[in-house]
């Protein structure tokens, strides 16, 4: 009768294997974003806060904090978890470059590591995310390791 999924789950553990790629729609940074994430996080670093004297700034744009790029890209991913994801257990992250409000955000997302887990539910899964901006250069990467669930028998 064809596939039956419902829209708005995640990938399970069983639905993928190591070398899947996957992009996430598109987000544009705005300033407003940026004005918020830094009074929500205390983010008070001049960098982020002060539209003046940027000449003395060690990068010249309006450039928004690591962990705010690290925020958008787990929000874009969520799609793909939804339902699915059981825990998020670690992460190595590296910032390649600086990200800018008006950029437009994307992950691409490779699996490169799947282990099943004694209970027989769920699994672990690790990925390679790539967030790029609209030029499609990488200004974060990261490797998170989740639990996630396995398809139900």
């Amino acid at each position: 009768m064809g596939i039956h999924r419902t829209l708005g789950e995640g990938f399970y553990w069983d639905d993928l294997k190591v070398g899947d790629t996957f992009n996430t729609v598109r987000r544009t940074v705005t300033e407003t974003d940026l004005v918020s994430f830094c009074n929500l996080a205390w983010f008070t670093e001049e960098l982020f806060t002060n539209l003046h004297d940027r000449e003395s700034m060690a990068i010249q744009g309006r450039v928004v904090p690591g962990a705010l790029v690290f925020s958008f890209a787990e929000g874009l991913i969520v799609p793909s978890i939804q339902h699915t994801g059981l825990a998020f257990l670690e992460t190595g992250m590296s910032v390649k470059g600086p990200t800018f409000v008006g950029d437009t955000l994307q992950v691409e997302v490779e699996v490169t590591e799947m282990r099943a887990t004694s209970k027989p539910d769920r699994g672990l899964i690790r990925t390679l995310n790539r967030v790029r901006n609209q030029h499609g250069t990488v200004t974060l990467e990261y490797t998170p390791l989740r639990m996630q669930a396995r398809r139900p028998a």
